[in-house]
C-alpha cells in the first residue's frame, strides 16, 4: 500500500515572503509611511519641546510625552515592526509566566550559598596572593618589609 504525500508548492520562496503577507507591496509601502510618520513625529516633539520651552517647562515636557507616546503608538499600532514587537512582548510575557519560581525559602537558601562561596574564594585568593607574594619577595628575592 503506497501512502501519497501532499504535495506543497513548489515556487520557490524568498526570504522576504516568509515574513510579509500576501499583499507584501501593500503591506510595505504602509509599514514604510507609517514609520516615515512616527519618526517625523519624533522630530516633530524635539523640535516642538525646544519651541514650547518658553512657555513654561510644563507645557514643553507635557507636548513633548504626549507626541512621543503618539509616535510610538503610530510605530507600534501600523508598522509591521511594531506588531512583531508586541507580538514578541507577548510571546515573552507567556514564557515568563511558564517559569516556575523558586520559594522565599529556596531563594534565601541560594543566596547564602553564593555569599559563602564569595567569602570562601575572597579568602582562597587572598590566601594564594599572599602566599605568592612571600614566596617570590621574601624567599626568592630577599626583600623583606
Amino acid at each position: 500500500m503506497s501512502h501519497k504525500v501532499p504535495v506543497q508548492d513548489a515556487a520557490p520562496r524568498s526570504a522576504k515572503s516568509d515574513t510579509l503577507p500576501q499583499d507584501s507591496v501593500i503591506g510595505v509601502r504602509s509599514s514604510r509611511i507609517a514609520s516615515t510618520v512616527a519618526i517625523g513625529l519624533t522630530v516633530g516633539s524635539f523640535a516642538g519641546y525646544f519651541a514650547l520651552i518658553k512657555q513654561g517647562p510644563l507645557l514643553a515636557w507635557s507636548a513633548l510625552l504626549m507626541s512621543l507616546m503618539l509616535a510610538a503608538g503610530v510605530f507600534l499600532w501600523f508598522t509591521q515592526a511594531g506588531r512583531q514587537l508586541i507580538a514578541f512582548a507577548a510571546d515573552a510575557l507567556r514564557e515568563v509566566q511558564k517559569v516556575v519560581w523558586p520559594t522565599r525559602k529556596e531563594a534565601l537558601q541560594t543566596t547564602g550559598y553564593v555569599f559563602a562561596f564569595v567569602v570562601l574564594m575572597a579568602l582562597f585568593l587572598w590566601l594564594t596572593d599572599k602566599s605568592l607574594e612571600w614566596i617570590l619577595y621574601d624567599v626568592l628575592l630577599g626583600w623583606k618589609k
